[in-house]
């Protein structure tokens, strides 16, 4: 057992499986929820990123959002674990932008955000900022899950191997990975991403679920088990551990060729979404048994 891993059992006594509301793009929050519990689903991932999702600014993240988020939340019956809203935490305006993230966060319930590191370029800043950030997030009992990204970029968190020196010069138990094979098919397509994921195991506060299927057109977000990642065998391997997990299944986006995300004009209809996700509910039900 790692120290990640001992960590994790500080915040959840029973695992938690969320559905991140990814596929959800372009319906309003009580919608998707209401959609969710047709579903049996009690855990959210409200998800907040560019370019994946609608546009959004930082006025988003006020305190009287949260407030009507949460109440959404209770009265859906669904409770919020984890929060994706990814930035480069890099950037020179870093800290305030994910200081307000967190808060709302912690405020709609959620124990784990999940964002990106930093660019390569950016590193110094990043460190200096995430110190900043490891300190709020211990005051909020928050963890922090650094996901590896998609896009090709360099990053600092590119594969499994970053990942000790990474956390090591972090020095901070509230920061682990948010570890997503799904995103290496794309970002770096030589690696093995259903081994890169096991070797990151160790270091995850909360891992995605996300299958990918390689065409000459791009990556696009498939059933489980009906692409390049091994879900099964990283389900197996969740269930020897703690680990949470949320099932992150976009539907209205693909990556092009160059890992670049393309989101298609339209939301994909509910009965479709429904039906997906069901389906890979009862596949991470089974293999975590």
């Amino acid at each position: 057992m790692t120290a990640l891993n001992t960590a994790a059992r500080q915040y959840a006594t029973d695992r938690i499986v969320s559905v991140s509301g990814a596929p959800y793009d372009g319906y309003a929050f009580p919608d998707m929820l209401e959609s969710l519990g047709r579903l049996g689903v009690r855990h959210v991932e409200p998800a907040f990123i560019v370019g994946y999702t609608e546009p959004f600014d930082e006025s988003t993240f006020t305190e009287a959002n949260a407030t009507q988020y949460a109440r959404w939340l209770a009265d859906a019956g669904i409770r919020c674990f984890a929060f994706s809203s990814h930035i480069d935490l890099g950037r020179e305006d870093a800290v305030a932008v994910f200081l307000a993230r967190m808060d709302f966060a912690r405020k709609v319930g959620a124990r784990v955000i999940n964002t990106n590191a930093s660019a390569r370029a950016t590193g110094p800043r990043f460190f200096d900022n995430i110190a900043v950030l490891a300190r709020h997030a211990e005051a909020l009992d928050m963890w922090i899950g650094l996901e590896n990204p998609g896009d090709g970029s360099d990053n600092l968190l590119n594969v499994a191997s970053d990942a000790a020196g990474l956390l090591e010069r972090i020095g901070s138990d509230r920061v682990g990975l948010n570890y997503d094979a799904g995103n290496t098919i794309s970002h770096r397509p030589a690696v093995d991403a259903t081994r890169d994921a096991l070797d990151a195991m160790p270091y995850c506060v909360h891992t995605h679920i996300k299958d990918v299927r390689v065409q000459d057109d791009g990556y696009w977000f498939s059933d489980f088990g009906t692409g390049r990642v091994d879900c099964a065998k990283i389900l197996r391997e969740v269930a020897r551990t703690p680990l949470c997990l949320s099932v992150e299944m976009p539907m209205r986006i693909h990556r092009m060729p160059n890992a670049q995300p393309a989101r298609e004009a339209q939301r994909v209809p509910l009965d479709q979404i429904e039906s997906r996700l069901r389906a890979a509910l009862d596949f991470v039900a089974a293999h975590l048994r």
